[in-house]
């Protein structure tokens, strides 16, 4: 029978008894929706998940989205490695807060990672709940937010100049290949309805999101900068430490999330799946 255990923080739960190896019933899978529904992330332990096993998981929420700055593994076309050597110098992958491909005109539903590589330490996600953090807006504060239309692009992070770019490519692992396509814009409301829950929240953050029309780039810039600092504040935040054997996924339409480090000396590999945009 399934458990749902909440992790007693923003947003978080584990579930047990089920083995995800096996093909899901109905009933597991509307059990595991509304789970994640409620709480955004979950994690799955012991579950020794192949790729076979990952993608059947993966495909029970929807169809696969489309990573598009990130080459699939080696005789796959919807799994990425998100992969650190144990003697990587580089700067850590993803340590900003931000909702996955954020910039796409159809963002997608979820993510999942499955543990491949777990270092004895460090290496926790971070995950901050956007409904509560919303909620907890002060009301002058809301006003200041509420029907604003952010502007999205990849660009500092995966045009040949970004982040991620040309100049990012030696001595990193992960299989990242930047495009001039990452200029391209694409705005939704700061302030949007679930698709599923109807539930209000914030929609991704400083990074992802360059602007806000109809305000010059001096108007925008302190309001992105106080919009970052309170998504983020730890009363919004829930911290998952890994175990080997371990499958999370997570709801990109209610959280941000962020790695961190501290496993320097380890190697640590993640496989990763994208669950497309909810069609109803």
């Amino acid at each position: 029978m399934i458990e749902v255990k909440p992790s007693g923080q923003a947003c978080g739960a584990e579930v047990s008894g089920i083995d995800l190896t096996k093909p899901l019933d109905n009933a597991q899978m509307a059990a595991i929706r509304d789970a994640w529904l409620e709480h955004h992330v979950l994690s799955f332990p012991n579950q020794a998940l192949d790729d076979d096993g990952l993608e059947r998981f993966s495909r029970y929420f929807g169809d696969f989205g489309v990573d598009p700055f990130f080459n699939p593994i080696a005789g796959r076309k919807n799994i990425a490695a998100i992969l650190r050597e144990a003697d990587e110098t580089s700067p850590l992958f993803a340590e900003n807060w931000h909702s996955d491909w954020s910039f796409q005109a159809h963002p997608p539903a979820g993510t999942c990672l499955m543990a491949v590589d777990i270092p004895p330490v460090g290496g926790d996600t971070l995950f901050a709940n956007q409904h509560k953090a919303f909620d907890a807006m002060p009301p002058e504060m809301r006003e200041r937010f509420e029907g604003v239309t952010a502007i999205h692009s990849a660009k500092m992070a995966y045009a040949p100049d970004g982040a991620y770019g040309e100049a990012d490519e030696e001595g990193r692992s992960m299989d990242i290949r930047p495009d001039e396509s990452a200029r391209e814009t694409q705005t939704h409301p700061l302030v949007r309805p679930h698709p599923e829950t109807g539930k209000l929240g914030l929609f991704s953050c400083m990074g992802y999101i360059i602007g806000f029309e109809g305000l010059s780039q001096e108007e925008a810039l302190p309001l992105l900068t106080e919009l970052y600092a309170w998504q983020s504040k730890d009363e919004f935040v829930y911290r998952h430490k890994w175990k080997p054997d371990m499958l999370i996924m997570w709801d990109n339409r209610s959280v941000l999330h962020k790695a961190t480090g501290g496993y320097e000396g380890h190697r640590r590999e993640l496989h990763r799946t994208t669950i497309a945009a909810y069609s109803g």
